[in-house]
């Protein structure tokens, strides 16, 4: 997705705390600059990195999504995503969704 916080003003986001809003657009800024350029071990290296460094800001920010909130958030999302974005935040929910 491109840099752009255009989904944080969906009126459906507006029971969504602005603190937990302003993290996720940190993290989507931040995932702009890890590509796949290169081989697929280096761009799974860079994801896990910067997975965990969200995992370390969330906690000390004591920032935490519950369900309700991530499917609310990846409803919304999907509506300004292209269909490679919605393919991207699957491998990523599926991630978490497998620990």
């Amino acid at each position: 997705m491109e840099p752009n916080n255009e989904w944080m003003n969906d009126p459906e986001l507006q029971k969504i705390d602005k603190a937990k809003l302003d993290f996720l657009n940190k993290m989507f800024v931040q995932s702009t600059t890890i590509n796949s350029n290169g081989n697929q071990a280096e761009a799974q290296k860079k994801m896990m990195t910067f997975l965990m460094s969200l995992n370390k800001l969330s906690k000390d920010n004591n920032i935490s999504f519950d369900s309700e909130d991530v499917a609310l958030i990846f409803s919304v999302l999907k509506k300004y995503a292209t269909p490679d974005d919605i393919d991207k935040m699957q491998k990523i929910s599926s991630f978490f969704h497998s620990r």
